[in-house]
């Protein structure tokens, strides 16, 4: 099923305001902006995490010091997964804070 543009930009919305959430309920040193649909998590070490919305292919990669991730949206499941291998932004997103962060953080429900 395709999401309409509308519905493509209110899921990217929702999922940058959670994970937003998430960082400020972290005791991690970090610095978040959110511009132009692109949220930019800035760790302590100097790493990065991106979420940037692709609305021409309706997906939101993120990109990470492990690499590039393609995140297209399963509305049976109403979740993001990865375009290899099916895994859920939650986890990947718990993975990377935890690689570039140093900290086990809860992103259930992405």
């Amino acid at each position: 099923m395709t999401l309409s543009p509308a519905r493509f930009h209110a899921l990217v919305d929702a999922v940058q305001e959670s994970v937003e959430n998430v960082f400020d309920d972290s005791d991690l040193d970090i610095d978040l902006e959110n511009s132009g649909g692109v949220l930019t998590v800035r760790f302590e070490n100097g790493s990065q995490l991106i979420l940037s919305r692709q609305e021409a292919l309706a997906q939101l990669w993120v990109a990470a010091r492990s690499g590039g991730f393609h995140f297209d949206y399963d509305s049976d499941n109403q979740r993001w997964l990865c375009d290899s291998g099916s895994e859920p932004l939650g986890e990947l997103l718990a993975r990377v804070a935890l690689e570039q962060g140093g900290e086990a953080l809860d992103f259930a429900g992405l």
